[in-house]
């Protein structure tokens, strides 16, 4: 299946089939009580998701939204659940996908956990670059969202973003 920038996958709350990411990016966006988005995570391709439902089904977590074009392989969640009780090596291929999700969330702690904000949004765009190639960051999330995943406020986002665009341009920096 075929999903085009800003469709949705899935909301948050429903129940269904696991999907196979095989090109593209998707983020997963928890809405709270208040009507509050949380730009909580990206998908990129490889994953199987929701990674909290890879052992026993679950509600989804949050809502699915595509970054950029997407190729999506839905895999019914009879036939996952099944496969993985007739096939016990199943579950260690899943335990590996697991695994590579945990290392990824490792390298997210590393981008929160930057003292300096400039170095948190460059190695969010170094990470994005892995995936998208070089481009704009902003192109795919807004300030707020690009703050919210990496723990600033949007207002220091457009202050870095306004810096690194003057300094592209041989300009001084803000």
């Amino acid at each position: 299946m075929i999903l085009h920038k800003g469709e949705t996958l899935f909301r948050q709350g429903e129940q269904g089939p696991l999907y196979h990411l095989k090109s593209g990016l998707l983020k997963i966006i928890r809405v709270h009580e208040d009507g509050h988005a949380l730009l909580v995570n990206i998908i990129v391709p490889g994953e199987i998701i929701p990674h909290h439902s890879l052992i026993s089904p679950n509600p989804y977590y949050g809502t699915a939204v595509a970054l950029v074009t997407c190729e999506i392989e839905v895999l019914p969640a009879a036939d996952w659940y099944g496969g993985l009780e007739s096939d016990p090596a199943k579950y260690r291929s899943t335990a590996k996908l697991l695994q590579d999700k945990l290392r990824m969330m490792q390298q997210r702690i590393d981008q929160l956990t930057e003292t300096a904000p400039a170095a948190k949004l460059q190695k969010l765009q170094t990470w994005f670059e892995r995936y998208l190639g070089p481009g704009k960051l902003t192109d795919v999330l807004t300030q707020d969202e690009i703050g919210q995943f990496i723990g600033l406020r949007r207002e220091t986002v457009n202050r870095l973003l306004r810096a690194q665009a003057a300094e592209a341009a041989g300009g001084p920096k803000d």
